[in-house]
């Protein structure tokens, strides 16, 4: 496992995105096919997904993960959204997925931690909110990120996070999984990022997130994420087994 440097969990990064032409592009298909998230265990209440790049470019395919050998391609929906599509493309690397997700009013995300979805990585999540309100209590790492419309944030998920909509109003966030390259290497360098912080070490990890991990890795059911399922399993079988002792 990595080390995932607390300094490293969070930085906004130097895009302002039009306000109002997200929110144009969003009035498009906000009657469209809205997808409950697949991981029911982490939310309550309303967590729906739109794909906008997906494995063959299928619409019913909302996984952050995609299969080694998956063609990443723009879904129906986003032909008609032009401003979404020039948002995308001003990152200037390869687009693992490409997500508008709604967090209804009073839905709330678990605390939960992602996997390998950290800049260390070579993988890198993006929230750019296109709806949001005061009273969203996005906490990573134990502190309050407030996101603009508009703004692109950068988010280490590997860390524990968790997201609360107390406000009166849906939270819609267009979600970007970005693959590393020489241009985010300068992007990441611009905003401050500690590349010396870049290193293993051997991390003990909680059986409860052991268990949590190997249950969303379970969901994808892909044969790429078979090996690492067994060696969490191996690795909570030897935390049980010390219990015990």
């Amino acid at each position: 496992m990595k080390n995932y440097a607390p300094e490293n969990a969070t930085f906004l990064l130097p895009f302002q995105f039009d306000k109002e032409k997200l929110a144009h592009d969003l009035s498009l298909i906000l009657d469209g096919n809205w997808i409950p998230h697949f991981n029911t265990s982490d939310y309550t209440g309303d967590w729906n997904v739109i794909a906008l790049y997906a494995p063959k470019g299928e619409e019913s395919s909302i996984h952050a993960l995609a299969t080694s050998n998956s063609i990443m391609t723009e879904t129906p929906i986003l032909q008609d959204c032009i401003y979404f599509k020039k948002a995308i493309d001003s990152f200037k690397c390869p687009i693992q997925s490409a997500r508008i997700l709604r967090l209804g009013v009073g839905a709330e995300i678990k605390t939960h931690v992602d996997f390998n979805c950290g800049y260390e990585d070579g993988i890198f999540r993006v929230h750019i909110p296109i709806i949001t309100n005061d009273k969203v209590h996005f906490i990573l790492n134990n502190k309050r990120l407030i996101m603009q419309p508009g703004q692109a944030w950068y988010t280490n998920v590997n860390l524990p996070h968790s997201v609360a909509n107390k406000g009166q109003t849906n939270r819609v966030h267009l979600v970007l999984d970005c693959i590393r390259n020489e241009w985010s290497d300068e992007l990441f360098k611009s905003v401050g990022f500690d590349f010396d912080q870049e290193k293993e070490v051997v991390e003990q990890l909680t059986e409860n997130t052991l268990s949590r991990m190997i249950e969303e890795l379970e969901l994808y059911n892909i044969a790429e994420t078979k090996p690492l399922i067994e060696q969490y399993k191996n690795d909570l079988l030897k935390i049980q087994m010390v219990k015990e002792d």
